[in-house]
Protein backbone atom coordinates (compact mmCIF):
# COMPACT_ATOMS: atom_id res chain seq x y z
CA UNK A 1 0.00 0.00 0.00
CA UNK A 2 3.12 2.43 0.75
CA UNK A 3 3.97 2.53 -3.22
CA UNK A 4 0.47 3.51 -4.52
CA UNK A 5 -0.49 5.93 -1.76
CA UNK A 6 2.33 7.36 -0.29
CA UNK A 7 4.28 10.22 -1.11
CA UNK A 8 8.13 10.01 -1.27
CA UNK A 9 8.82 11.38 2.43
CA UNK A 10 6.48 8.99 3.82
CA UNK A 11 8.13 6.26 1.77
CA UNK A 12 11.33 6.90 2.87
CA UNK A 13 10.72 7.43 6.76
CA UNK A 14 8.91 3.89 6.51
CA UNK A 15 11.82 2.57 4.37
CA UNK A 16 14.28 -0.75 5.80
CA UNK A 17 17.11 2.21 5.60
CA UNK A 18 15.62 4.42 7.33
CA UNK A 19 14.66 2.38 10.11
CA UNK A 20 18.56 0.86 10.10
CA UNK A 21 19.75 4.37 10.35
CA UNK A 22 17.67 5.22 13.24
CA UNK A 23 19.12 2.05 14.90
CA UNK A 24 22.28 3.12 14.54
CA UNK A 25 21.95 6.27 15.54
CA UNK A 26 20.41 4.61 18.69
CA UNK A 27 23.73 1.99 18.70
CA UNK A 28 26.00 4.80 18.55
CA UNK A 29 24.49 6.93 21.33
CA UNK A 30 24.64 4.22 23.84
CA UNK A 31 28.48 3.54 22.77
CA UNK A 32 28.36 7.57 23.55
CA UNK A 33 27.35 7.09 27.06
CA UNK A 34 29.39 3.79 27.66
CA UNK A 35 32.33 6.10 26.27
CA UNK A 36 31.85 8.47 29.07
CA UNK A 37 32.07 6.01 31.57
CA UNK A 38 35.09 4.77 31.03
CA UNK A 39 34.04 1.89 29.20
CA UNK A 40 35.07 2.16 26.00
CA UNK A 41 38.21 4.28 25.09
CA UNK A 42 37.88 7.16 22.78
CA UNK A 43 39.93 5.25 19.49
CA UNK A 44 37.45 2.20 19.99
CA UNK A 45 35.00 4.66 19.72
CA UNK A 46 35.89 7.02 17.02
CA UNK A 47 36.18 3.15 15.45
CA UNK A 48 32.60 2.50 16.04
CA UNK A 49 31.57 5.23 14.38
CA UNK A 50 33.20 5.24 11.69
CA UNK A 51 33.02 1.93 10.44
CA UNK A 52 29.27 1.58 12.19
CA UNK A 53 27.91 0.86 8.34
CA UNK A 54 25.55 -1.50 6.81
CA UNK A 55 24.01 -3.37 3.90
CA UNK A 56 20.71 -4.11 3.10
CA UNK A 57 21.46 -7.21 1.51
CA UNK A 58 23.67 -8.91 4.04
CA UNK A 59 20.88 -8.22 6.78
CA UNK A 60 18.85 -10.27 4.49
CA UNK A 61 20.89 -12.57 4.42
CA UNK A 62 21.84 -12.91 7.87
CA UNK A 63 18.21 -12.80 8.79
CA UNK A 64 17.06 -15.69 6.48
CA UNK A 65 19.61 -17.76 8.27
CA UNK A 66 18.95 -16.03 12.34
CA UNK A 67 14.99 -15.13 11.64
CA UNK A 68 15.70 -12.55 13.91
CA UNK A 69 16.13 -9.24 12.61
CA UNK A 70 17.91 -7.15 15.20
CA UNK A 71 20.50 -9.83 15.33
CA UNK A 72 21.16 -9.97 11.66
CA UNK A 73 21.68 -6.35 11.91
CA UNK A 74 23.58 -6.20 14.87
CA UNK A 75 25.86 -8.97 13.23
CA UNK A 76 26.37 -7.08 9.91
CA UNK A 77 27.45 -3.86 11.93
CA UNK A 78 30.05 -6.12 14.18
CA UNK A 79 31.12 -7.63 10.80
CA UNK A 80 31.84 -4.18 9.78
CA UNK A 81 33.30 -2.36 12.86
CA UNK A 82 35.40 -5.63 13.64
CA UNK A 83 37.08 -5.88 17.77
CA UNK A 84 35.60 -2.75 19.15
CA UNK A 85 32.07 -4.13 17.57
CA UNK A 86 31.89 -5.81 20.97
CA UNK A 87 30.61 -2.55 22.45
CA UNK A 88 27.63 -2.30 20.53
CA UNK A 89 24.46 -3.44 21.88
CA UNK A 90 25.79 -3.47 25.16
CA UNK A 91 23.57 -3.71 27.61
CA UNK A 92 19.96 -3.39 25.27
CA UNK A 93 17.80 -5.69 24.20
CA UNK A 94 15.81 -5.94 20.96
CA UNK A 95 12.65 -4.03 21.88
CA UNK A 96 14.86 -0.79 23.00
CA UNK A 97 16.45 -0.56 19.79
CA UNK A 98 13.50 -0.80 18.14
CA UNK A 99 10.79 0.30 19.93
CA UNK A 100 12.91 3.86 20.33
CA UNK A 101 13.13 4.01 16.72
CA UNK A 102 9.39 3.33 15.91
CA UNK A 103 8.81 6.67 17.89
CA UNK A 104 10.86 8.32 15.91
CA UNK A 105 9.63 7.26 12.39
CA UNK A 106 5.84 7.88 13.75
CA UNK A 107 7.10 11.08 14.99
CA UNK A 108 8.42 11.86 11.46
CA UNK A 109 4.96 10.55 10.01
CA UNK A 110 2.52 12.36 11.96
CA UNK A 111 4.39 15.65 11.45
CA UNK A 112 3.77 14.86 7.50
CA UNK A 113 0.62 13.93 8.05
CA UNK A 114 -0.20 17.57 10.41
CA UNK A 115 1.09 19.29 6.66
CA UNK A 116 -1.42 17.53 4.54
CA UNK A 117 -3.72 18.38 7.47
CA UNK A 118 -3.03 22.22 7.36
CA UNK A 119 -3.03 22.04 3.66
CA UNK A 120 -6.88 20.86 3.58
CA UNK A 121 -7.85 23.21 6.09
CA UNK A 122 -6.75 26.09 4.27
CA UNK A 123 -8.58 25.06 1.06
CA UNK A 124 -11.49 24.37 2.78
CA UNK A 125 -11.49 27.61 5.03
CA UNK A 126 -10.99 29.37 1.80
CA UNK A 127 -13.72 27.87 -0.05
CA UNK A 128 -16.50 28.15 2.86
CA UNK A 129 -15.78 32.03 2.56
CA UNK A 130 -15.71 32.23 -1.29
CA UNK A 131 -19.29 30.26 -0.99
CA UNK A 132 -20.39 31.92 2.52
CA UNK A 133 -23.41 33.58 0.73
CA UNK A 134 -24.28 30.36 -1.86
CA UNK A 135 -27.87 29.80 -0.40
CA UNK A 136 -28.44 26.07 -0.98
CA UNK A 137 -31.09 23.34 0.30
CA UNK A 138 -30.52 22.48 3.92
CA UNK A 139 -31.44 18.95 4.87
CA UNK A 140 -32.26 17.20 7.78
CA UNK A 141 -33.06 12.49 6.97
CA UNK A 142 -31.80 13.88 3.27
CA UNK A 143 -35.28 15.55 3.07
CA UNK A 144 -35.27 19.52 2.11
CA UNK A 145 -35.52 21.39 5.52
CA UNK A 146 -34.58 24.46 5.78
CA UNK A 147 -32.24 26.99 3.78
CA UNK A 148 -28.39 26.64 4.48
CA UNK A 149 -25.14 27.84 2.59
CA UNK A 150 -22.75 26.39 0.76
CA UNK A 151 -20.13 28.17 2.55
CA UNK A 152 -21.87 27.24 5.89
CA UNK A 153 -21.83 23.53 5.04
CA UNK A 154 -18.48 23.60 4.19
CA UNK A 155 -17.70 25.43 7.57
CA UNK A 156 -19.34 22.57 9.42
CA UNK A 157 -16.65 20.43 7.80
CA UNK A 158 -13.94 22.69 8.39
CA UNK A 159 -14.35 22.86 11.85
CA UNK A 160 -14.69 19.09 12.41
CA UNK A 161 -11.46 18.67 10.93
CA UNK A 162 -9.83 21.21 12.30
CA UNK A 163 -10.79 19.65 15.67
CA UNK A 164 -9.69 16.50 14.22
CA UNK A 165 -6.18 17.51 13.88
CA UNK A 166 -6.04 18.85 17.05
CA UNK A 167 -6.65 15.60 18.19
CA UNK A 168 -4.11 13.93 15.91
CA UNK A 169 -1.67 16.20 17.31
CA UNK A 170 -2.40 15.81 20.87
CA UNK A 171 -2.30 11.84 20.24
CA UNK A 172 1.21 12.08 18.58
CA UNK A 173 2.43 14.02 21.37
CA UNK A 174 2.02 10.58 23.23
CA UNK A 175 3.77 8.76 20.95
CA UNK A 176 7.10 11.14 21.87
CA UNK A 177 8.55 8.29 24.22
CA UNK A 178 11.45 5.97 24.07
CA UNK A 179 12.79 3.20 26.34
CA UNK A 180 16.39 1.70 27.01
CA UNK A 181 15.27 -0.15 30.10
CA UNK A 182 16.77 -3.76 29.53
CA UNK A 183 14.77 -6.87 29.52
CA UNK A 184 11.60 -6.93 31.43
CA UNK A 185 12.01 -3.27 32.04
CA UNK A 186 14.35 -3.13 35.15
CA UNK A 187 17.80 -2.09 33.96
CA UNK A 188 19.36 -4.84 35.54
CA UNK A 189 22.48 -4.49 33.16
CA UNK A 190 22.51 -0.71 32.66
CA UNK A 191 22.21 2.40 34.45
CA UNK A 192 18.80 4.40 33.97
CA UNK A 193 21.07 7.17 33.02
CA UNK A 194 21.84 5.55 29.86
CA UNK A 195 18.62 5.65 28.72
CA UNK A 196 18.33 9.69 29.44
CA UNK A 197 21.30 10.54 27.56
CA UNK A 198 19.95 8.12 24.89
CA UNK A 199 16.71 9.93 24.92
CA UNK A 200 18.20 13.09 24.90
CA UNK A 201 19.94 12.85 21.63
CA UNK A 202 17.22 11.62 19.88
CA UNK A 203 14.95 14.24 21.36
CA UNK A 204 12.43 11.41 23.54
CA UNK A 205 11.41 11.81 26.88
CA UNK A 206 11.27 8.44 29.03
CA UNK A 207 8.72 6.70 29.43
CA UNK A 208 7.84 6.24 32.93
CA UNK A 209 7.44 2.49 33.69
CA UNK A 210 8.05 0.01 30.32
CA UNK A 211 7.86 -3.36 30.33
CA UNK A 212 10.36 -4.92 27.68
CA UNK A 213 8.17 -2.11 25.21
CA UNK A 214 6.76 0.78 25.29
CA UNK A 215 2.89 0.14 26.18
CA UNK A 216 1.02 -0.02 23.76
CA UNK A 217 -1.67 1.83 24.40
CA UNK A 218 -0.18 4.91 23.47
CA UNK A 219 0.35 3.44 20.05
CA UNK A 220 -3.79 2.42 20.13
CA UNK A 221 -4.54 5.64 21.38
CA UNK A 222 -2.71 7.58 18.15
CA UNK A 223 -4.26 4.84 15.52
CA UNK A 224 -7.77 5.80 17.24
CA UNK A 225 -7.31 9.46 16.60
CA UNK A 226 -6.20 8.43 12.66
CA UNK A 227 -9.24 6.26 12.74
CA UNK A 228 -11.50 9.34 13.73
CA UNK A 229 -9.73 11.64 11.64
CA UNK A 230 -10.24 9.53 8.49
CA UNK A 231 -13.79 9.12 9.06
CA UNK A 232 -13.85 12.94 9.69
CA UNK A 233 -12.39 12.94 6.23
CA UNK A 234 -15.30 10.36 4.47
CA UNK A 235 -17.84 12.50 6.23
CA UNK A 236 -16.78 15.31 3.67
CA UNK A 237 -16.48 13.24 0.63
CA UNK A 238 -19.71 11.64 1.45
CA UNK A 239 -21.34 14.92 1.36
CA UNK A 240 -20.02 15.62 -1.84
CA UNK A 241 -20.88 12.59 -3.20
CA UNK A 242 -24.60 13.20 -2.15
CA UNK A 243 -24.59 16.71 -3.76
CA UNK A 244 -23.67 15.52 -6.79
CA UNK A 245 -26.59 12.83 -7.33
CA UNK A 246 -28.06 13.69 -10.67
CA UNK A 247 -31.76 14.58 -9.13
CA UNK A 248 -29.64 17.40 -7.43
CA UNK A 249 -25.66 17.59 -9.07
CA UNK A 250 -25.24 21.12 -6.79
CA UNK A 251 -21.16 20.28 -6.59
CA UNK A 252 -19.14 17.74 -8.28
CA UNK A 253 -15.47 16.41 -7.19
CA UNK A 254 -13.15 17.89 -10.15
CA UNK A 255 -13.51 15.47 -13.43
CA UNK A 256 -10.69 15.46 -15.61
CA UNK A 257 -10.16 16.16 -19.28
CA UNK A 258 -9.22 12.78 -20.70
CA UNK A 259 -11.26 11.09 -17.43
CA UNK A 260 -13.68 8.22 -18.28
CA UNK A 261 -16.64 8.01 -16.00
CA UNK A 262 -17.86 4.01 -16.98
CA UNK A 263 -16.78 1.40 -19.76
CA UNK A 264 -20.61 1.47 -20.63
CA UNK A 265 -21.71 4.41 -20.27
CA UNK A 266 -19.97 7.32 -22.07
CA UNK A 267 -22.08 10.10 -19.75
CA UNK A 268 -20.73 8.87 -16.26
CA UNK A 269 -19.05 11.98 -14.41
CA UNK A 270 -18.62 9.31 -11.02
CA UNK A 271 -17.58 10.82 -7.92
CA UNK A 272 -14.69 7.77 -7.52
CA UNK A 273 -12.45 10.32 -5.81
CA UNK A 274 -14.86 10.54 -3.42
CA UNK A 275 -15.94 7.17 -2.95
CA UNK A 276 -12.28 5.70 -3.09
CA UNK A 277 -11.40 8.04 0.31
CA UNK A 278 -15.07 6.44 2.35
CA UNK A 279 -13.42 3.60 1.38
CA UNK A 280 -9.80 3.94 2.55
CA UNK A 281 -11.06 5.72 5.77
CA UNK A 282 -12.48 1.94 6.43
CA UNK A 283 -9.23 0.86 6.61
CA UNK A 284 -7.89 3.37 9.22
CA UNK A 285 -11.00 2.60 11.01
CA UNK A 286 -10.09 -1.12 10.77
CA UNK A 287 -6.45 -0.72 11.91
CA UNK A 288 -7.50 0.71 14.69
CA UNK A 289 -9.02 -1.96 15.86
CA UNK A 290 -5.50 -3.75 15.26
CA UNK A 291 -4.32 -1.10 17.77
CA UNK A 292 -6.48 -2.44 20.49
CA UNK A 293 -5.79 -5.41 20.09
CA UNK A 294 -1.82 -4.90 20.78
CA UNK A 295 -2.33 -3.92 23.81
CA UNK A 296 -3.16 -7.37 25.19
CA UNK A 297 0.63 -8.90 25.14
CA UNK A 298 1.17 -11.92 27.43
CA UNK A 299 3.20 -10.46 31.10
CA UNK A 300 6.18 -7.92 30.33
CA UNK A 301 5.90 -8.66 26.21
CA UNK A 302 5.57 -11.12 23.61
CA UNK A 303 5.18 -10.31 19.81
CA UNK A 304 2.10 -10.68 19.08
CA UNK A 305 2.17 -6.62 17.78
CA UNK A 306 4.84 -6.86 16.19
CA UNK A 307 3.97 -8.51 13.22
CA UNK A 308 0.71 -6.28 13.04
CA UNK A 309 2.30 -3.24 13.00
CA UNK A 310 5.06 -3.42 10.29
CA UNK A 311 1.57 -3.17 8.32
CA UNK A 312 -0.60 -1.01 10.18
CA UNK A 313 1.63 1.50 11.24
CA UNK A 314 3.24 2.37 8.18
CA UNK A 315 -0.34 1.49 6.27
CA UNK A 316 -2.56 4.14 8.50
CA UNK A 317 0.00 7.30 8.75
CA UNK A 318 0.85 6.14 4.78
CA UNK A 319 -3.07 6.19 4.23
CA UNK A 320 -4.23 9.18 6.11
CA UNK A 321 -1.44 12.04 4.69
CA UNK A 322 -3.45 10.11 1.13
CA UNK A 323 -6.84 11.12 1.95
CA UNK A 324 -5.94 14.27 3.37
CA UNK A 325 -4.24 15.82 0.37
CA UNK A 326 -6.18 13.90 -2.22
CA UNK A 327 -9.46 15.60 -0.29
CA UNK A 328 -7.62 18.66 -0.25
CA UNK A 329 -7.61 18.27 -4.49
CA UNK A 330 -10.92 17.60 -4.45
CA UNK A 331 -11.98 20.79 -2.31
CA UNK A 332 -9.86 22.75 -3.99
CA UNK A 333 -11.16 22.29 -7.72
CA UNK A 334 -14.85 21.47 -6.70
CA UNK A 335 -17.33 22.10 -9.21
CA UNK A 336 -20.33 24.17 -7.69
CA UNK A 337 -23.56 24.62 -9.96
CA UNK A 338 -24.73 27.79 -8.28
CA UNK A 339 -28.18 28.20 -10.34
CA UNK A 340 -28.83 24.59 -9.75
CA UNK A 341 -28.38 25.09 -5.87
CA UNK A 342 -30.41 28.39 -5.89
CA UNK A 343 -32.69 26.74 -8.15
CA UNK A 344 -33.47 23.78 -5.89
CA UNK A 345 -34.42 26.22 -2.93
CA UNK A 346 -37.99 26.93 -4.51
CA UNK A 347 -37.90 22.92 -6.07
CA UNK A 348 -40.57 22.56 -3.27
CA UNK A 349 -43.07 25.48 -3.52
CA UNK A 350 -42.08 27.06 -0.42
CA UNK A 351 -41.49 24.15 1.75
CA UNK A 352 -38.50 24.95 2.93
CA UNK A 353 -39.76 27.94 4.90
CA UNK A 354 -42.37 25.89 7.03
CA UNK A 355 -41.27 26.84 10.26
CA UNK A 356 -41.18 30.71 9.70
CA UNK A 357 -44.97 30.34 8.80
CA UNK A 358 -45.85 28.24 12.10
CA UNK A 359 -44.30 31.01 13.81
CA UNK A 360 -45.16 34.03 11.85
CA UNK A 361 -49.21 32.21 11.89
CA UNK A 362 -48.88 31.62 15.99
CA UNK A 363 -47.47 35.32 16.49
CA UNK A 364 -50.16 36.85 14.50
CA UNK A 365 -53.59 34.97 15.05
CA UNK A 366 -52.25 34.40 19.00
CA UNK A 367 -52.74 31.03 18.69
CA UNK A 368 -51.48 27.79 20.40
CA UNK A 369 -48.44 26.84 18.59
CA UNK A 370 -49.74 23.49 17.96
CA UNK A 371 -53.00 24.90 16.03
CA UNK A 372 -50.76 27.34 14.22
CA UNK A 373 -48.81 24.06 13.49
CA UNK A 374 -52.02 22.04 11.92
CA UNK A 375 -52.39 24.78 9.53
CA UNK A 376 -49.24 24.40 7.99
CA UNK A 377 -48.49 20.87 8.30
CA UNK A 378 -52.46 20.20 6.50
CA UNK A 379 -51.21 23.06 3.84
CA UNK A 380 -47.65 21.30 3.13
CA UNK A 381 -48.61 17.70 2.96
CA UNK A 382 -51.57 19.19 0.10
CA UNK A 383 -48.28 20.87 -1.30
CA UNK A 384 -46.42 17.28 -1.04
CA UNK A 385 -49.30 15.62 -2.97
CA UNK A 386 -49.79 18.06 -5.69
CA UNK A 387 -46.17 19.56 -6.42
CA UNK A 388 -47.48 21.27 -9.59
CA UNK A 389 -50.00 23.32 -7.81
CA UNK A 390 -50.77 26.63 -5.84
CA UNK A 391 -46.98 27.30 -3.45
CA UNK A 392 -46.95 26.85 0.03
CA UNK A 393 -46.98 31.05 0.38
CA UNK A 394 -50.46 30.88 -2.07
CA UNK A 395 -51.90 27.90 -0.20
CA UNK A 396 -51.83 29.62 3.16
CA UNK A 397 -52.55 33.24 1.74
CA UNK A 398 -55.89 31.62 0.77
CA UNK A 399 -56.68 29.34 3.70
CA UNK A 400 -60.17 30.47 5.43
CA UNK A 401 -58.29 30.95 8.96
CA UNK A 402 -55.58 32.74 8.03
CA UNK A 403 -57.61 35.71 5.36
CA UNK A 404 -57.65 37.83 8.39
CA UNK A 405 -53.55 38.75 7.61
CA UNK A 406 -52.54 41.32 4.97
CA UNK A 407 -51.25 39.68 2.00
CA UNK A 408 -48.44 41.56 1.91
CA UNK A 409 -47.32 40.49 5.44
CA UNK A 410 -46.25 36.96 4.40
CA UNK A 411 -43.67 38.24 2.23
CA UNK A 412 -42.00 38.54 5.39
CA UNK A 413 -42.48 34.74 6.00
CA UNK A 414 -41.03 33.37 2.39
CA UNK A 415 -37.89 36.20 2.64
CA UNK A 416 -34.82 34.28 2.21
CA UNK A 417 -32.09 36.50 3.16
CA UNK A 418 -33.13 36.87 6.41
CA UNK A 419 -33.18 32.87 6.97
CA UNK A 420 -29.30 33.27 6.26
CA UNK A 421 -28.76 36.30 7.83
CA UNK A 422 -26.60 35.34 11.02
CA UNK A 423 -24.53 33.17 8.90
CA UNK A 424 -21.61 35.73 8.77
CA UNK A 425 -21.47 36.07 12.55
CA UNK A 426 -21.66 31.98 12.76
CA UNK A 427 -18.10 32.52 10.44
CA UNK A 428 -16.98 35.02 12.91
CA UNK A 429 -16.16 32.87 15.73
CA UNK A 430 -14.25 29.91 13.48
CA UNK A 431 -10.61 29.71 13.86
CA UNK A 432 -8.55 30.15 11.01
CA UNK A 433 -6.08 27.30 9.74
CA UNK A 434 -3.75 26.47 12.79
Amino acid sequence: MLERYSTEAMRQLWSLQRKFEIWRDIEIYTCEYWHKQGKITQEELEQIKAKASFSLKRIEELEAELNHDVLAFLTNLAENIGPSGRYVHYGLTSSDVVDTALSLQLREANELILKAFTKLLQVLYDQAHKYKELPMVGRTHGVHAEPITLGLKLLSHYMELWRARKRVQEAGLELNYGKISGAVGTYSQIPLELEEYVLGKLGLKVEPVSTQVIPRDRHAHYLASLASAATSVAHLAQEIRLLQKTESREVEEPFQKKQKGSSAMPHKRNPILCERLCGLARVIQGYAQVGWQNMLLWHERDISHSSAERIVLPDATSLMEYILLKMAFVVENLVVYEKKAERLIHYTGGLLFSSRALLFITEKLQISREEAYRLVQEEAMRLWENPEGPSLKERLMHREELKKIPPHEWDVVFHLPSFLEKIPRIFARVPPPI
